[in-house]
């Protein structure tokens, strides 16, 4: 997107403060101008304004500058120009904080989430014990997580009328009390389907619990027991992951496949779309890695391979 699309004026009346009253070289007050601009385009993406975000969206936008390569002192320059510039739009009473003020730049560069492989993924739940009821609820929650790329809470406050086994889709509560519906593959509704006809049953009795996933009492599966339960998948096969891990890589599987952000976003239940745009991140790193790795001029040292011309 041309930047001059997005310029409110805002950019201009802070390079002449920069300039004028903070007495900023030249030089400086491009780098830093430029730096407002190019947060405002990734902004306008979004359809948002600079005086209506917040931490997390100028966390994603210098997740964003990190990926595109850019070195540690590059990207400490990018949050001090960012800072800056809100606190040109403080002191001129368009916003009563700056919310550029806690970001980080080195905490940042490690944002971007961890994922798995697919194989992973297979391994991770082929560790369930599927002789025993608990490993059969298990694989059941884990593949409906991975599958359906929900929250541990959504998972654990799922309730009984809120899964269409006709349809293969979930009615699920997230954040803020919305509603979403997110469809289940196939080998989630084949291991849910077994968990509801042969273990649930048995470790409800007759109680009148309404959530789909129980724990040995016979009551709602806590959280903390969902998370004892991975940690002990991944200790048994030696990966590095935690459950909500499982949702990262819902969300990346999906990019990587072709998803449009738009489609992801509401499949994850995200209120803002700058929240979604991390996994853009992830994907455009594992794009480059391949590229490197299989593109006969990608590597750093392709060129020294390579004839001359173009």
């Amino acid at each position: 997107m041309d930047d001059t699309n997005v310029r409110s004026g805002a950019v201009d009346g802070f390079a002449d403060y920069l300039s004028a009253e903070r007495g900023l070289s030249p030089t400086t007050v491009a780098t830093y101008a430029s730096e407002a601009r190019g947060f405002e385009a990734f902004l306008a993406r979004s359809g948002r304004e600079a005086a209506e975000a917040d931490v997390r969206d100028i966390e994603a936008y210098m997740t964003e500058r990190r990926v595109n390569n850019i070195d540690s002192r590059t990207l400490a320059k990018a949050a001090s120009a960012i800072r800056s510039f809100y606190g040109y739009l403080v002191l001129e009473g368009r916003i009563a904080t700056n919310p550029a003020r806690l970001v980080d730049a080195q905490r940042v560069a490690m944002r971007i989430p961890r994922y798995l492989q697919e194989e992973d993924v297979e391994q991770l739940l082929d560790a369930c014990d599927a002789g025993q009821p608990l490993g059969i609820r298990d694989r059941a929650l884990f593949e409906l997580i991975y599958s359906c790329g929900l929250r541990v809470s959504e998972a654990v406050g799922l309730t009984v009328e809120r899964v269409s086994m006709s349809e293969a889709a979930l009615r699920v509560m997230g954040k803020g009390s919305r509603e979403r519906m997110v469809p289940m593959g196939e080998r989630a509704r084949k291991q849910l389907g077994l968990y509801l006809s042969s273990v649930r049953p048995a470790l409800a009795g007759r109680a009148p619990v309404n959530e789909v996933f129980l724990g040995r009492s016979g009551k709602k599966l806590s959280r903390k027991t969902v998370w004892k339960s991975f940690k002990r998948l991944a200790m048994r096969t030696g990966l590095d992951a935690k459950v909500h891990t499982l949702r990262h890589t819902f969300a990346t599987h999906l990019l990587q496949g072709g998803a449009d952000l738009r489609s992801v976003q509401e499949l994850l239940g995200h209120a803002d779309i700058a929240t979604t745009q991390i996994y853009t991140h992830v994907s455009q790193e594992l794009l480059k890695k391949t590229h490197e790795e299989f593109h006969p001029r990608g590597g750093p040292d392709s060129v020294s391979h390579q004839g001359g011309g173009s």
